[in-house]
């Protein structure tokens, strides 16, 4: 487990950065080039008034009309908790695609920088689209109770989870998992991101395939760069 501890160790330079938040699922990878108990979500009543067709009613974090995610997707078992929300398993009703919903209480949004950190994570998370090693977004909502990030579903657990179960790695099998992640950190810098939180439990396996792909998330703490500025 030495082995990982020296890469899996964030940063922290406090940054924000003030971009429009595209909050439909409809967006345009952007390419990189150089320059369990099952727990069964439970939704909340919506009234009328709630809809997205009263133009009043604008979320305080996104600034778009409220949106009954449970209109669009099937929220089904729970994925994952961590510190900002919960992760559930869920189903596109058009599709019947599988992805994976992160449902972020309002009510833990204290303050005005709980909400920056969100809006920022949305923002870096669409600036990143389309990288292979990082987990995409596909759209955010906001109803009256929660925020919701739909993301695509990596059916292989936490990388976390696999280090326990495997018990250790080969000096092949360590390199490629390493390679992958220098090239989330390299993809990361060069577009101006630093993540600030890289750990065995902030990347996920694309399936559960033994030689699965790896993809970066939790990007919550995560910051853009900004030029010129000093990183100590």
């Amino acid at each position: 487990m030495g082995f990982f501890c020296g890469v899996f160790k964030g940063l922290c330079y406090p940054q924000s950065r003030d971009i429009p938040i595209n909050t439909t699922d409809d967006s345009s990878p952007q390419q990189f080039q150089p320059k369990t108990e099952t727990t069964k979500y439970k939704p909340i009543p919506f009234s009328s008034s709630s809809r997205p067709s009263q133009p009043s009613q604008l979320g305080a974090i996104l600034g778009k009309p409220y949106t009954d995610i449970t209109s669009i997707y099937n929220l089904n078992k729970e994925l994952r908790r961590g510190q900002s929300g919960i992760t559930y398993l869920c189903e596109e009703k058009v599709t019947g695609r599988n992805y994976a919903c992160e449902c972020i209480a309002k009510g833990k949004l204290v303050d005005k920088q709980d909400i920056e950190d969100v809006r920022r994570e949305i923002l870096i998370l669409q600036h990143l689209s389309g990288q292979p090693n990082i987990v995409e977004l596909k759209g955010a909502y906001e109803d009256r109770q929660n925020v919701h990030l739909v993301m695509e579903l990596c059916s292989g657990g936490e990388l976390f989870d696999r280090i326990i179960a495997k018990g250790s790695y080969s000096e092949r099998e360590a390199v490629s998992l390493i390679r992958q992640i220098v090239t989330v950190v390299h993809v990361c810098h060069f577009m101006g991101v630093m993540h600030r939180d890289l750990k065995p439990e902030n990347f996920l396996l694309a399936t559960k395939e033994e030689n699965s792909l790896i993809k970066a998330t939790g990007f919550g703490l995560s910051v853009f760069i900004e030029e010129g500025q000093l990183l100590m």
